[in-house]
């Protein structure tokens, strides 16, 4: 009777350990990653404090501008290999195989910044002389940063996927100092002007993938084992492609509720400061989302090696306790926005202009939406529902975007704010209606993979 009872509560016993040692992992991940984009986020601001000291109003603006338009492409065209190599390399790890092909990430990345480079030809006179002002330092700055982006996106991919995370964030924090010294080298006359501040912004990237060799660390007979292994899978090219692009459709989607108001404000309102102050408040979201990119890094591997082992308990588990921890943060942000909202926003940023506290409050419940969608959003694509979650982002993205040239409320600010909030809050529910799919999938079928991607 002792034996059987012995039997019985060692799996038991086994399961709250488990769980224990995930959270455990994942914290550890989080918290590593959470310091270095911290310490990354304030050498970026150090770098355009630096260069707005340094430079003239339009030549920092410039820098500016140049940095805004490299940030947006590279989000839509490299954050999906980055999420692709995180995924699949977690997944296969989870499975027992240690080298993953990468042909497909490869051309994926490629044919996009090749189709980059072709554009940005097309529009070089656009460019060069309606955007930067005739700069072909700048221009040219613009190009290689985005190619050297490639290949440090690529580089943060695979090493997300094998859990490298020291390495992932000595990789940012190295890119973000490269950076900051070129603006330091202007600062103390060791170089001047606009275009070398700016070739920092190209050099960064390149620079940084000095720490991609020290991952480097395999063992012949281990990769022997895994190519045998390999020749037993099918081909994914046609699923990483899907992914990619639906990943691609998901960062355009959040680039639009984050950037696109700014742009409809500017072509629309008779104010020509009134972009500049809605760009000003929707900071409350972008700030904390740049931030929650570390979170995000960790979990999407975290997510892809439980799905992979049937870890499902924990998966969900791990789901809510971030999804607690954004809840805490959210009614900190409303409580500080109700509290001392308006008044910090005009001393921060020096304008005069009066904010409304409702509004302010309004934009940082919609950023806590926004995050439990994002974290809903690495469930969905851990779980290969990522046509379906990128249709969620694209609906709510539209719908904004639509609100924001409608005058039914005639304040623009506020009609952004509460467009935002609303776009937010259904994003998210469609998000938790995808992954709720998810679980009752997993529940009809604990063994099965067989969840569309």
């Amino acid at each position: 009777m002792s034996a059987r009872a012995g039997a019985v509560s060692a799996p038991a016993a086994e399961a709250p350990a488990a769980a224990v040692s995930v959270g455990r992992s994942y914290a550890r991940h989080a918290r590593l990653l959470t310091a270095a984009m911290a310490t990354t986020g304030l050498m970026t601001a150090a770098y355009f404090v630096v260069a707005s000291h340094v430079l003239g109003p339009v030549e920092a603006k410039r820098v500016d501008l140049v940095w805004s338009i490299m940030w947006v492409v590279i989000s839509v065209i490299y954050r999906p290999i980055e999420q692709l190599l995180s995924r699949t390399i977690a997944d296969r790890r989870a499975r027992g195989l240690g080298s993953h092909p990468l042909q497909t990430a490869v051309t994926l990345q490629g044919t996009f910044a090749v189709i980059f480079v072709g554009i940005a030809l097309i529009l070089h006179h656009l460019l060069r002389y309606h955007v930067l002002d005739g700069s072909s330092a700048l221009y040219w700055v613009l190009v290689f940063g985005v190619l050297f982006y490639a290949m440090s996106y690529f580089a943060r991919g695979w090493l997300a996927g094998h859990q490298y995370f020291g390495l992932y964030g000595l990789l940012v924090m190295l890119e973000s100092l490269s950076r900051l010294l070129f603006a330091l080298a202007v600062l103390i006359g060791i170089a001047s002007g606009q275009s070398a501040v700016a070739i920092g912004i190209a050099a960064a990237p390149f620079v940084s993938l000095v720490v991609v060799p020290l991952a480097f660390r395999r063992h012949p007979e281990q990769e022997a084992k895994d190519r045998a292994a390999e020749r037993n899978e099918k081909s994914t090219a046609r699923e990483s492609t899907g992914f990619a692009i639906s990943v691609a459709a998901i960062m355009l989607a959040e680039q639009t509720l984050l950037n696109a108001s700014v742009i409809t404000v500017d072509a629309t309102a008779a104010n020509a400061a009134l972009a500049g102050i809605v760009f000003n408040v929707l900071l409350i979201a972008r700030a904390p989302l740049q931030l929650f990119q570390a979170i995000q890094t960790s979990l999407l591997p975290q997510l892809a090696k439980l799905e992979a082992t049937e870890g499902h308990a924990d998966f969900g588990r791990l789901i809510r306790n971030v999804a607690l921890v954004i809840g805490a943060l959210t009614l900190c942000a409303i409580l500080g926005l109700l509290a001392v909202g308006p008044f910090v926003m005009s001393h921060v940023f020096g304008q005069h202009y009066e904010y409304g506290r409702i509004g302010l409050a309004a934009v940082g419940l919609g950023m806590g939406f926004h995050l439990l969608a994002g974290t809903l959003n690495q469930a969905a694509l851990a779980r290969r529902q990522s046509h379906y979650s990128s249709a969620a982002w694209l609906t709510s993205a539209a719908l904004f975007l639509v609100w924001t040239v409608l005058p039914i409320v005639p304040n623009a600010l506020v009609r952004v704010e509460v467009g935002y909030l609303a776009a937010t809050a259904l994003l998210c529910g469609l998000q938790y209606a995808l992954y709720r799919s998810g679980v009752r999938v997993r529940a009809a079928a604990p063994g099965s993979l067989a969840i569309p991607a």
